[in-house]
Parts: structure tokens; sequence; C-alpha cells
């Protein structure tokens, strides 16, 4: 289970994060939502300590991981996976290179520099790949990938980490709709097939609505919602939303395993497309 306990993080006199205490158990999947500069990003940048709070703990099977430092760090750090928005690749580097990074933690400094991985890893990456549907472009530059298909890299490479915990930033913020709905169904897939709790950062009231089990929604930096999909009602989210309500209910993606429950937003859509 990861815990926060008056989770804050400042920056000078504001607070992009505050108070904020959860319980997330193992498993679950959790769409973090709110609009811009609501604290999503940063609270999850804490989980993995690209961020740093300023005060309360962070508790991982009751470990505090907020006081990790050196080697268990980069120990933490390794089980628990980033998924960035703008992927992260090397460009020049082929596809199995990129994947094969997420295994850098077990590496020392000489294998590291030189990229030499075992055939095993090779065969571990190779599965990865072909579980996101990427194997056959294995062997290309990452450079001369779709933006939904380096995503997708992006998230076999995360699994190359063996994580217990996958975070996804804004995974499908710069994908058209079709690459957005294969990233969150493959994020989807992952949760339900080896049961790593996934906490994804979300724009979208459908998307959130769609794919995952829980969704925390912020403002201001605090936690103003916390329920199932059906609890987040249309009256709440505009109140999360404020201003930009509009745009996240005219934007999400429905997931492809949904069958009836589809809204007749949704239904426009993926007609449209």
């Amino acid at each position: 289970m990861l815990q926060f306990e008056n989770l804050t993080k400042s920056f000078g006199a504001k607070s992009a994060v505050a108070d904020v205490t959860l319980e997330i158990p193992d498993g679950q999947m959790v769409g973090v939502i709110g609009r811009s500069g609501a604290g999503k990003s940063t609270l999850l940048r804490m989980v993995n300590r690209l961020n740093d709070p300023t005060s309360g703990k962070m508790l991982h099977e009751g470990r505090d991981i907020s006081a990790l430092k050196g080697k268990d760090l980069l120990e933490w750090r390794s089980r628990c996976a980033m998924v960035f928005q703008q992927f992260n690749l090397v460009g020049r580097l082929d596809v199995i290179t990129n994947v094969m990074t997420g295994r850098l933690y077990h590496h020392n400094i000489f294998t590291s520099m030189f990229s030499i991985f075992s055939a095993a890893e090779r065969a571990f990456a190779i599965r990865a790949l072909d579980r996101l549907g990427m194997a056959p472009t294995a062997l290309q530059k990452a450079e001369t990938l779709s933006g939904g298909q380096m995503q997708r890299v992006a998230i076999a490479r995360a699994l190359m980490q063996e994580p217990k915990i996958m975070l996804a930033d804004e995974p499908i913020a710069s994908l058209d709709p079709m690459n957005a709905r294969l990233v969150m169904d493959a994020l989807r897939r992952i949760n339900q097939e080896d049961g790593i709790t996934v906490l994804c950062n979300l724009h979208t009231l459908d998307t959130a609505r769609s794919y995952c089990d829980r969704i925390i929604g912020m403002l201001d930096g605090k936690v103003v919602f916390d329920g199932t999909p059906p609890q987040l009602t249309d009256a709440k989210a505009r109140e999360i939303y404020g201003a930009e309500a509009d745009e996240a209910f005219s934007e999400g993606v429905t997931s492809t395993a949904l069958k009836g429950t589809e809204s007749k937003r949704a239904n426009l859509r993926l007609a449209a497309e």
C-alpha cells in the first residue's frame, strides 16, 4: 500500500500540493484529475522523489520513502517506474536499446556506459515490446516513430524495471484520440494482468471514468474529490475544473473494453474518428 500523510510541496510561498492524506492499495488504477496547475504532476513527481516533499510523509508497505537517500533512493526509483508526457526516448538509439535502458539500475558503470545487455534482457525487452504491439519496430531508431508509438515504447521501458508502481504523467496529452486509446488500453491491461499499481494524471473526465478504478480530483493543490467513477458527477467535475470544464468534458478517450455504457458524447466522437 502507498500512503500519503499530510503531504505538502511548496515552491516559495505557494503550495503546489497541500496537506494531502491518501491510501492507495496495491493493484489499483487511479486517475488524478484537475485543471492545469492543480498539483497533479507535482504529486506524482514526489512519489518517485523527482520532487522532495516540503513536509509530510510517503510510505510504501510501511517504509518511509520520503526519507530515502543514496542507493536506497535509486532502488525505490527502479521499482517506481515513470512514464512521461514527452516520452524521454533517445532518438538516435534503436527501440530495443531504449527499452533495455529500463534495466540500467541493475548494471555497473561499465556495462551502463557501453549499453551492454544480456541475452535474457534482450528477450525480456522483446516480450515487453510485443505486449505493446511494438516488437516489429525493435531495430528502428526511436526518432522514426510516431508519438503514440514512442509512448508505447516508453511503457515497455517502464515494464523492464519490473515495477511495483507505474506513474504516468499526462501520458496521452500530446496524442491523437486513436493513439491515446491504445496507450490507455495498454496501461489498463498492465494494471489488470500484472497487478501493478498505476497512478495516472489525466486531464479529461471520460478517460478517467473509462479506465480507472478510482478518481482523485485536485484543486489548488488539495484533494477535493476521492471516489469511484460513478460518484464523480458532472456537477462535481465542474467544481474541480472551473473555467476549464468544457475542455475536460469534450476531449476524453473511451475504453474499447466498454460496451453499452458510453455516453452519447463519447459515441459521437468515436463515430467521427
